[in-house]
């Protein structure tokens, strides 16, 4: 998801649930790798009225990926890279699904 707008899979569907500090615990990393990510379009959280910010369980999910992503030696723009690409295959998936189960004439 880099240099361009996140994919819509990675925003949250799932109802906001926690503050940014009990979601960098759930992760297992900092507040502020967190902001990185959301700066660089790899999360998008749900915003209170005031502003702030509220994670989901997909939010959180997102960020276990990319630790895990992060451990395996990718930078960011990596990170954003395979995130991209899992999206992509998540819908192609979908589609295929789809397409499978019409009747065939």
């Amino acid at each position: 998801m880099a240099g361009t707008d996140p994919p819509r899979e990675h925003r949250p569907s799932g109802r906001a649930l926690y503050a940014i500090s009990v979601a960098a615990k759930l992760a297992g990393t900092g507040q502020q790798n967190i902001r990185l990510y959301e700066t660089k379009g790899l999360l998008t959280p749900a915003r209170t009225a005031g502003g702030t910010r509220q994670y989901s369980e997909d939010d959180i999910t997102v960020l276990l990926r990319i630790g895990e992503l992060l451990e395996q030696g990718l930078n960011l723009a990596g990170v954003a890279k395979v995130l991209e690409l899992e999206a992509a295959n998540v819908k192609l998936h979908r589609a295929l699904k789809r397409a499978r189960s019409r009747p065939q004439d």
